[in-house]
């Protein structure tokens, strides 16, 4: 069928939130986008024009989607190579949608995103509805077909497994700023006693390579060891530059609300470290170097004024 101009400028209106509402599901921006223009396709399939209420309708026809996602997601997780991490995305994205409130934040921050991953299908719609977007328990059960207890209790259910993670700190632009430089200062001294401090005692490093670029299987757990790990990564090497294609670039900036360190080779991004910072110290480095999944951070980043490097050659 046919859509009017109509019907095609009320999808765009509500296509924003489909795409931070799917990005939050599913983890991946690319994912998103498909989820989002395959609810576009159901939406010109049917007739818009006897859909009471196409906000409620999109939302729901979007998140069966994404629900079907995840169930086969955690086959293909089984046999990833490697860690799985999510999709970072740059401040100022419009897939992150709504951060006027705490909850709004912290619910795209990486952390939570991989906290997600421990969830079930419905648990994770549940929270992200109501915790996200502010959803209702009556409209999300008529969303997932359950009743409006089975919404309160799952919901319930989800935020205790996601309060269970670490307290992290918010930070803005600013913070984010001097909290890499102190990291970065720290790395590049060449010692493992100035990183040491900056951590927490259960720091963790994990990295998701997807089998496309080396890195560890298993994450570097402790203080010391992360401070180790950290401290060789920064040490330059011939083999290190070959590995991503030449000397990187290094930046400050914040990724899905979280102090993030950008690494660019001539304009392409090759890795994205998000850091988990609490008030004993940063708890955890999350990097993104899977090419597959930097394609939407490059295209960002080539757009945006990222100031002048931290850091030049460092690896």
């Amino acid at each position: 069928m046919a859509l009017t101009m109509d019907d095609v400028d009320r999808f765009e209106a509500s296509r924003p939130r489909l795409e931070a509402i799917a990005y939050r599901l599913l983890g991946s921006a690319s994912e998103a986008e498909d989820a989002v223009q395959e609810t576009y396709l159901r939406w010109q399939a049917a007739d818009p024009g006897r859909i009471e209420v196409p906000e409620a309708w999109l939302t729901k026809v979007l998140t069966n989607l994404c629900l079907n996602q995840l169930t086969s997601a955690r086959a293909r997780r089984e046999t990833y190579v490697g860690q799985w991490l999510p999709e970072p995305l740059l401040a100022g994205d419009p897939m992150l949608g709504p951060a006027d409130t705490a909850e709004q934040r912290e619910s795209v921050s990486y952390a939570v995103l991989v906290l997600l991953e421990r969830l079930s299908p419905n648990e994770r719609a549940v929270y992200v509805l109501r915790e996200a977007f502010d959803y209702p328990h009556r409209e999300i059960a008529e969303i997932l077909d359950i009743s409006e207890a089975s919404s309160q209790q799952i919901f319930h259910r989800a935020r205790k497994h996601v309060a269970d993670g670490k307290v992290r700190t918010e930070v803005d632009e600013t913070a984010a700023r001097r909290i890499i430089d102190e990291f970065l200062t720290a790395a590049t001294s060449g010692r493992t006693e100035p990183l040491v401090k900056l951590l927490t005692q259960d720091a963790v490093s994990i990295g998701d390579g997807g089998g496309k670029v080396p890195a560890r299987a298993k994450a570097f757990e402790g203080a010391l060891a992360v401070a180790k790990f950290m401290r060789g990564l920064f040490k330059p090497s011939k083999a290190k530059r070959a590995l991503v294609g030449g000397s990187p670039e290094v930046y400050a900036t914040t990724a899905n609300g979280d102090p993030a360190i950008v690494a660019v080779v001539d304009g392409r991004v090759v890795g994205v470290t998000c850091l988990e910072v609490t008030p004993e110290g940063i708890a955890a480095f999350r990097s993104q170097v899977n090419p597959d999944k930097l394609d939407r951070v490059t295209r960002r980043w080539a757009a945006a004024d990222h100031g002048e490097p931290l850091l030049r050659g460092a690896f």
